[in-house]
């Protein structure tokens, strides 16, 4: 069992910052990727970005150059921050942390209970 508890988000201005924070509790957490999600109003969940057990990145082409992804790992926890920069408006969105944990014969979807992030003009 993995628990995600997320952190941070809330309202800015466009052209602000804001940091978000996901600790994923569970030894096993700590060998397999973690990300984040977002979605917005009648919109599907998109990719933001996601980084792997040995610091390995990847981000969404809506927020490249503008988003740092990182990750602290202990021995049985993990913390993954999302540093979002030059916010736009439509970055609008309700934000989830996500753990995807490989047990071997299955791949198991954790996510957060997810952070909004309001960008005003």
């Amino acid at each position: 069992q993995v628990l995600l508890r997320q952190s941070g988000g809330g309202s800015v201005q466009a052209g602000g910052s804001l940091t978000l924070a996901c600790t994923a509790f569970g030894s096993v957490v700590v060998y397999n990727p973690m990300g984040w999600y977002r979605q917005a109003p009648g919109e599907t969940r998109e990719l933001v970005a996601t980084i792997t057990s040995d610091h390995v990145t990847n981000y969404g082409d809506s927020v490249k150059g503008r988003v740092t992804i990182s990750r602290d790992n202990g021995s049985d926890k993990s913390t993954v921050y999302l540093q979002m920069n030059s916010l736009k408006v439509e970055d609008t969105a309700i934000y989830y942390c996500h753990a995807p944990i490989n047990y071997g014969r299955e791949v198991i979807p954790y996510w957060g209970r997810g952070t909004q992030v309001t960008v005003s003009s």
